[in-house]
């Protein structure tokens, strides 16, 4: 593997494209073909598509060359049809939006500055844990303080303009 295969790589790796399954795949389109490239997550999911949709073969013998099951392929295929080829790029894992830090806990933290503006983020995360029985990481409740804020000066800009 030269230099140039490493930065493609390590580009794939950073945006979460790196196929993890690319010594998986025998297709021989991957083996003749530099063009084609098997650690490219996104390339590897349109190409088992497109080997089921134009060249005819079956979802399990797509399937099976590509390394995925077919409940992925379906999957791959669903998202291909309906968003293109965004759709193919991995989606973030895990909650979307800070879940624990409700309305109700964010009231509670402006409350407990507002008493004291000295309170350090550890003191609050264990506030919030003793009055709501809830475990939040310090930093989290660091971030969600950094996203009010953020929210207040964008709402004050506005009302200014």
């Amino acid at each position: 593997m030269n230099s140039k295969d490493d930065t493609k790589a390590e580009s794939l790796a950073k945006c979460g494209l790196l196929n993890p399954r690319s010594q998986i795949v025998k297709d021989d389109l991957f083996e003749q073909y530099e063009f084609f490239d098997a650690r490219d997550l996104i390339q590897a999911k349109y190409e088992m598509v497109r080997r089921v949709q134009i060249d005819g073969w079956t979802v399990t013998q797509a399937a099976k060359t590509y390394g995925f099951s077919r409940p992925a392929f379906y999957e791959v295929r669903q998202e291909l049809k309906k968003r293109g080829l965004p759709g193919l790029i991995p989606k973030r894992r895990g909650p979307k939006s800070p879940h624990k830090l409700s309305d109700e806990v964010m009231r509670f933290i402006e409350q407990a500055l507002a008493k004291d503006k000295n309170l350090k983020i550890p003191a609050l995360a264990a506030m919030i844990a003793d009055h709501f029985h809830l475990t939040v990481h310090p930093r989290s409740v660091e971030r969600a303080l950094a996203r009010e804020k953020k929210k207040r000066i964008f709402k004050d800009e506005r009302q200014d303009h």
